[in-house]
């Protein structure tokens, strides 16, 4: 029996300092939420889930482009229902004005209505969303996915020919409103075709925004399985872990007091 060396009491001491750390790592985990405190709990983990966050970062900005573009896409769209409006007017008012019982004031009545529907389909041809032209017919290219991969969104042009033609036109005459028709009617065809081409854009970029979404919560639940603490696993270690700091604490005082057992042989 010695004294210098407590060997019960350094082993108790070690046991203890283990249970202690344990304690201190899981009552972390338990308060902040996540069973990576350090790099150091879970080096491989700790690397996936930055990637993962910063994946779905950019799958968030992504989605955000492509919200806009919607948007963006939806108000040319609203825009056109104007124009087809004013369109059929003034293929009608076209049609009017070719009945040979109408005179020379009733034609001149016809056209001023004519014009101010021509007026304000130029009017639309210089609308801006946030200060991008809605309708200058360029296509724009949308970043669609977190790696810069892109759609090409397909442009619409009120000002080609097509249509300056039937803004152009007149209805005073029989003459001008026979020409006037022909415009008008060109117009419509070539509206009914931007129409088309606008809801094809608003399909492909919807289905796009779907598929980020759904990318979006799949990426968060693979990141969460890495990084989120289970509480009530945790919970049953933490009271493990605090059994364990209590027992060990008791035994290293019962460790530290057994050299006192020596003085017994010095009386």
């Amino acid at each position: 029996m010695v004294i210098n060396t407590n060997i019960a009491a350094d082993n108790a001491a070690n046991y203890l300092a283990q249970s202690s750390a344990m304690l201190q790592k899981s009552l972390a985990r338990l308060s902040s939420g996540s069973k990576i405190v350090n790099a150091s709990d879970d080096a491989a983990g700790t690397a996936v889930s930055l990637r993962f966050e910063a994946q779905i970062s950019r799958t968030q900005a992504a989605s955000g482009n492509v919200s806009n573009a919607l948007s963006f896409n939806q108000t040319q769209d609203g825009y056109l229902q104007g124009v087809s409006n004013a369109l059929n007017r003034m293929s009608e008012l076209a049609i009017s004005a070719q009945d040979v019982t109408k005179s020379t004031s009733d034609l001149a009545l016809y056209n001023k209505e004519f014009s101010t529907l021509a007026a304000y389909v130029n009017n639309i041809a210089t609308t801006n969303f946030n200060g991008v032209s809605l309708f200058s017919g360029n296509s724009l290219s949308v970043t669609i996915d977190s790696e810069g991969g892109t759609f090409s969104m397909a442009g619409v042009n009120l000002a080609s020919g097509t249509y300056t033609a039937a803004t152009g036109a007149a209805v005073d005459t029989l003459t001008h409103a026979q020409s006037a028709l022909t415009a008008v009617k060109s117009a419509i065809d070539q509206l009914a075709t931007d129409r088309a081409t606008i809801g094809a854009n608003a399909t492909r970029l919807s289905y796009t925004s779907d598929q980020l979404s759904s990318l979006q919560q799949n990426l968060t639940a693979a990141d969460s399985q890495i990084k989120d603490v289970d509480v009530a696993t945790e919970s049953t270690k933490y009271a493990q872990y605090n059994i364990l700091v209590q027992s060990g604490t008791a035994m290293l005082a019962q460790a530290n007091a057994v050299p006192q057992t020596m003085l017994k042989l010095l009386q």
